[in-house]
């Protein structure tokens, strides 16, 4: 958790330095006495919530809640802590667009002070496959189409029961374990990618590819028939560490290796997808 407290920082301090949101500190977020593992609180600005390194119980989630309402917040934090897992609120689309990387669930409202959620929504997506789930008091049928249609995983609408959020969160995560377990090994017709072993097959001979080649091709294989854009593929492939030119030269690599060009193919000004080769 300590590479999302230090982007959450980050994000929140990239925003208040000019200007901090009034109010004084919500209380509350302290994690329930004798759980197991202890942390110091570092102050969010954005929200006044503590962003807390807690240790979560088996099988907790890292979630990290965009909410405009620090009254919200402070329940949602306080519920989703006391089920173990680990959380961070911010309360801006910006601090959000930056803050979504470590994290294996996103709660996003839609109303929000800087940005309109359907945005960081969509922002989010474009170079990210984390879940999302809308949380909001946007509620008519267009709202709701909106919301799914911008990328997000589920569409919940206030006032809801937390018991129904924790059903939904345990839905959308469990849906990602499925296509993660079915991932395992990917067959795109005579090509034959192991994910555990990471071994590429072309036809039946072994097709050697570095680290970087492997992630790129099991990223693009992993949604067939999909252009996944140059910024998405440079976010999950190589983080903040890259060129500009680092896809392309790593798909002109990949191709040479695979002995045809129609394996990865480019959509101009958009990004690139597996093709049949």
């Amino acid at each position: 958790m300590t590479a999302l407290r230090e982007r959450v920082q980050g994000a929140n301090m990239s925003h208040t330095s000019s200007q901090r949101l009034p109010g004084p500190l919500i209380p509350g977020a302290a994690a329930p006495s004798g759980r197991a593992g202890t942390a110091a609180a570092v102050r969010s600005p954005s929200v006044g919530l503590p962003v807390r390194a807690a240790q979560s119980a088996p099988g907790g989630w890292r979630i990290l809640i965009v909410e405009n309402d620090a009254s919200d917040a402070c329940a949602l934090v306080d519920g989703l802590r006391r089920h173990g897992h680990e959380v961070a609120a911010v309360d801006r689309g910006s601090a959000a667009l930056e803050a979504h990387e470590d994290v294996d669930l996103v709660l996003l409202d839609l109303d929000l002070p800087d940005l309109d959620g359907l945005e960081v929504c969509k922002g989010i997506r474009a170079v990210s496959c984390v879940p999302m789930i809308v949380v909001t008091a946007r509620g008519s049928e267009l709202d709701r189409v909106l919301g799914l249609q911008s990328g997000a995983d589920d569409y919940l609408v206030k006032p809801y029961g937390f018991r129904e959020l924790m059903a939904r969160i345990d839905a959308v995560m469990r849906r990602v374990r499925s296509r993660r377990s079915a991932g395992a090994a990917i067959d795109r017709g005579p090509l034959h990618i192991d994910v555990n072993s990471r071994e590429v097959r072309l036809a039946g001979r072994n097709v050697g590819l570095t680290r970087k080649e492997f992630d790129l091709l099991c990223v693009l294989a992993s949604y067939p028939d999909t252009v996944i854009p140059r910024k998405r593929l440079l976010q999950q492939v190589w983080g903040d560490s890259w060129s500009r030119r680092t896809v392309d030269t790593h798909v002109s690599s990949l191709r040479g290796k695979l002995g045809a060009n129609g394996w990865i193919i480019t959509v101009r000004g958009v990004g690139f997808k597996l093709g049949s080769g």
